[in-house]
C-alpha cells in the first residue's frame, strides 16, 4: 500500500522497521518473560525522534505528521507490542494533551524532554469504579487558596511506574459529573503523589500498569491543564488520538502473526510437503491478510482525517474496533497454523495472542467503540 504514502512516510516507516528489527526484536522475548521495561530502547527511540514524531521541532518533536506516527507504532509493535504501547501511551496520552491544551509555559516546560524521550509520560484516567464510565471519577481536586489539593486513587495507568510527567484527571465539581472534571499535570516526586501496586498481566508484560495514590497532593494553579471543568472533553479528544495509536499497535501484532505464519507454513513439512501447500492453511492466511489490510485502511483513513484537521472520532473508533479484533483473530490463526508448536513459548505467536487481547479493552473497549460509532451514525 505504498502508493497511499508519501516518500517521507515510507522513509520513516522503513527506518523504524529497521530499528525495530535490529534493536527491539532481539530483546522482546526476554523482556516479556522477565517483565523488563526496555529503558535502553526508549532512550534510543527518543534519540531517533520516535517519542515525539508528530510534534513541532520547537518543542523537541520530529515535526512529522500523524500518519508517520501511525506507521512508526505499527512497525515497533510488529516486533514488540509492549514497546509499541509504551511509545503510544507516552505520545498520545501525555504529550498530545499538553500540546493541544497546555499554556505556552507548560509546553516549554514539559514537551522538549518528553518529545526527546528524556522523560516518560502517561495519562491517569481509570479508577477502580470508573473505567468506561469516566463520569464516575471519584478522585477530587479542590482549590484551597493558591493550590489545588488532590485526593483519590487511579488504576491501570500504562507507563505509570516510569512516568515522570503524568496527566491526571480529577473531579473539581462532583455534582456536575462529566461537566465537573478537570485535568492536571503532576510530576514524579510531588509530595502526596505515589505509585501503588503494579498489575501482573496476561500480556504486554514489558510495560508497567500502575496504581496511583493521591493523598493531599498539593499542586500550584499552574498545574491545571486546560480549563476548569473541561477535563472530560480534553480526555475524550485525547482518547480519539490514543485509539489510533492502539489500532496501530494492533496492526503490528496482526502483521507479525501473518509474517510468522507464512514463514512457518513454508518451512514446516507434513505428508512429504510444506503445509503451505494445503488449502486449509492457504485459506487461513488469505483471511488473515484480507482482515489486516481492511483494518490498515480504516486506520489510514482516520489518521488522514486527523492530519487534515477533520472530525475523526467515529473513524478512530472504527479503526480501533476493527484492528483490535483483527489482531486477536490473526494471532489465534497463527497459533492454529503452528499447531502444537504455537502453544509453546518456543515460538512468538503465543505472545502475540496474549498481547492482542488488551487492544480490545484499553482506551475504550470494543463495546464502547460500538457505542461511539452508533451514536455518530444515529444522531
Amino acid at each position: 500500500m505504498d502508493y497511499l504514502l508519501t516518500d517521507e512516510q515510507i522513509m520513516i516507516r522503513d527506518m523504524v522497521e529497521k530499528f525495530s528489527r535490529e534493536e527491539i526484536g532481539p530483546q522482546a522475548r526476554e523482556n516479556q518473560e522477565k517483565g523488563i521495561f526496555p529503558q535502553d530502547i526508549v532512550k534510543k527511540a527518543g534519540e531517533l525522534g520516535l517519542m515525539g514524531v508528530a510534534y513541532p521541532p520547537e518543542y523537541g518533536g520530529a515535526g512529522m505528521d500523524f500518519m508517520s506516527y501511525m506507521l512508526a507504532i505499527e512497525q515497533i509493535s510488529r516486533y514488540c507490542a509492549s514497546t509499541g504501547v509504551i511509545v503510544s501511551a507516552h505520545s498520545s496520552l501525555c504529550v498530545d494533551p499538553i500540546f493541544r491544551f497546555g499554556t505556552e509555559e507548560q509546553k516549554k516546560k514539559y514537551l522538549p524532554d518528553l518529545c526527546q524521550g528524556k522523560k516518560i509520560g502517561c495519562l491517569a484516567l481509570t479508577e477502580p469504579g470508573a473505567g468506561s464510565d469516566a463520569g464516575a471519577t471519584k478522585t477530587t481536586a479542590k482549590l484551597e487558596g493558591d493550590h489545588w489539593v488532590l485526593n483519590g486513587t487511579k488504576q491501570f495507568t500504562t507507563n505509570g511506574n516510569e512516568a515522570e510527567v503524568s496527566v491526571v484527571i480529577a473531579s473539581t465539581d462532583p455534582a456536575q459529573k462529566t461537566r465537573g472534571i478537570s485535568a492536571f499535570i503532576i510530576e514524579k516526586g510531588t509530595p502526596g503523589f505515589k505509585v501503588g501496586k503494579l498489575e501482573h498481566k496476561l500480556g504486554i508484560k514489558s510495560t508497567s500498569t500502575a496504581e496511583f495514590i493521591l493523598e493531599d497532593c498539593k499542586l500550584g494553579k499552574e498545574n491545571l491543564l486546560g480549563e476548569v471543568n473541561k477535563g472530560f472533553k480534553l480526555s475524550m479528544v485525547t482518547l480519539d488520538g490514543g485509539r489510533l495509536g492502539i489500532a496501530s499497535q494492533a496492526l503490528g501484532i496482526a502483521r507479525a502473526s501473518i509474517d510468522d505464519s507464512i514463514k512457518f507454513a513454508k518451512e514446516r513439512e507434513q505428508f512429504d510437503q510444506p503445509i503451505a501447500n494445503f488449502q486449509a492453511i492457504q485459506w487461513m492466511i488469505a483471511d488473515m491478510c484480507t482482515e489486516y489490510e481492511a483494518s490498515w485502511l480504516l486506520t489510514y483513513r482516520a489518521s488522514l482525517m486527523k492530519d487534515k484537521g477533520l472530525p475523526y472520532s467515529k473513524e478512530a473508533a472504527m479503526a480501533k474496533l476493527k484492528a483490535s479484533e483483527v489482531a486477536s483473530f490473526c494471532a489465534a490463526k497463527a497459533i492454529q497454523i503452528h499447531g502444537g508448536y504455537g502453544y509453546t513459548t518456543e515460538f512468538d505467536v503465543e505472545r502475540y495472542l496474549r498481547d492482542a487481547k488488551i487492544t480490545e479493552i484499553y482506551e475504550g473497549t470494543s463495546e464502547i467503540m460500538r457505542l461511539v460509532i452508533s451514536a455518530n451514525m444515529l444522531k
